[in-house]
């Protein structure tokens, strides 16, 4: 006997064809938005209701769903397509690929990029339904053109506001706003303007928003190995191109996830970090003023707005702060255990921890201090000498350790 199906289909606007009304009245049970609800109740009048469920709350509907399987086949309708930010992906985690037909329609994101007759195939598109707005300047920011799925708690006035506290006035100035509030249905509304505009309106739900902004990409900058002199910096104060290279190596950063650089005065190994993933959440801990101005400037310079200086004095900043996935610790100011104890406390399962050492001192105290909280640890020391061919002067640079701890994952 063959399985029965999941129809997850998708919904343009507020409104069904007739022959999409037909084929799910025969369906056992009919999962639906509390919006599309009167919809269903207008459009098959005849099907029981006690058979008509919400799809929120998930856990609940995915019971509902199983037990509706065994009856016949199921109707699941979702805005737009199901797959694009949608409920799509949650269903197939819980039901083999066989059991769902998925008919997608054109999104609320396609309509609205339509709208305002721009091509969408090179968009960056971010989604904070349901979620928190974490580094959202940064990531607006990084993208010359952005679509953002809003809900209730993150709204277009509100997303507006953030970034006109967050941007600079030539920033503000290099954007354009648009607004598409119910696009696809017969209260379709589409609004543009500078932010300073958005920020003072009221939008009904749904609605996307779309960023549009001037930005000049620096084709010429690599991928990975910025030099010293492409740094600002004082006096020398830099983490030395070699020793970057090897400390990133040692970090193994992940896509995405919280980066501490705790003292980290230019904010060398900051910004080809936050360079290399567009999105980790780069936090460069700095206490002194010059060096602090050194990182906001290379943040600049770089554009890599997913990076956010941080001014202050470890370890007592450092609550301020999301629990990290990587750890540097370049520069201690004396407050080395303290830092590594909270470092270590907050440090996320599979994480690590990489110290610098020149100091003997700090050489035989970061491991004992990292072993003694149960991480594994390991060292390296590197020398490094530079010399230009044909010139056989050759400069020594001091050695240094590199102490890395790893926190195991809780199996």
């Amino acid at each position: 006997m063959p399985k029965h199906i999941i129809h997850l289909i998708g919904v343009a606007g507020n409104s069904l064809a007739k022959k999409d009304f037909d084929f799910i009245s025969t369906c056992s049970a009919i999962f639906v938005s509390d919006r599309m609800r009167p919809v269903i109740l207008a459009g098959l009048p005849d099907y029981p209701s006690s058979r008509i469920f919400s799809i929120l709350p998930l856990k609940a509907a995915l019971l509902a769903m199983k037990d509706g399987l065994i009856r016949g086949d199921v109707a699941v309708l979702a805005s737009g397509d199901p797959l694009f930010f949608g409920i799509g992906a949650l269903i197939s985690k819980h039901f083999d690929t066989g059991q769902l037909r998925i008919t997608p329609a054109v999104s609320s994101m396609q309509l609205a990029f339509a709208r305002i007759g721009v091509a969408w195939h090179d968009a960056t598109f971010l989604s904070l339904h349901g979620r928190e707005r974490i580094h959202l300047a940064g990531r607006i920011l990084s993208s010359s053109k952005i679509c953002i799925l809003t809900d209730g708690q993150n709204t277009p006035t509100d997303i507006a506001q953030e970034l006109l506290a967050e941007f600079t006035p030539e920033q503000i100035r290099g954007c354009r706003c648009f607004v598409g509030e119910d696009l696809g249905s017969d209260k379709e509304r589409l609004t543009h303007g500078p932010l300073k505009v958005i920020a003072e309106m009221q939008f009904s739900d749904p609605n996307v928003m779309i960023i549009l902004q001037d930005i000049m990409k620096k084709e010429d900058d690599p991928v990975f190995g910025l030099q010293e002199h492409d740094l600002r910096h004082s006096r020398g104060l830099i983490t030395k191109d070699e020793i970057r290279a090897a400390v990133i190596h040692a970090l193994a950063l992940p896509r995405k996830g919280v980066f501490w650089d705790i003292g980290a005065g230019s904010g060398s190994v900051s910004v080809e970090a936050a360079r290399l993933a567009a999105h980790l959440e780069v936090y460069a801990i700095e206490r002194y003023d010059e060096q602090f101005s050194h990182i906001t400037s290379n943040r600049e310079r770089y554009s890599v707005w997913n990076l956010e200086p941080v001014k202050g004095e470890a370890p007592d900043i450092l609550h301020r702060l999301p629990d990290p996935d990587r750890v540097f610790i370049g520069g201690s100011g004396g407050n080395l255990e303290g830092i590594i104890n909270v470092s270590v406390d907050r440090l996320k399962a599979g994480g690590r921890i990489v110290v610098t050492a020149v100091l003997d001192k700090t050489c035989t105290d970061a491991p004992q201090y990292l072993y003694a909280h149960g991480l594994e640890v390991d060292i390296k020391r590197i020398a490094v000498s530079r010399h230009c061919y044909p010139s056989t002067e050759t400069t020594e640079l001091n050695p240094i350790a590199i102490i890395t701890g790893r926190k195991c994952k809780v199996l």
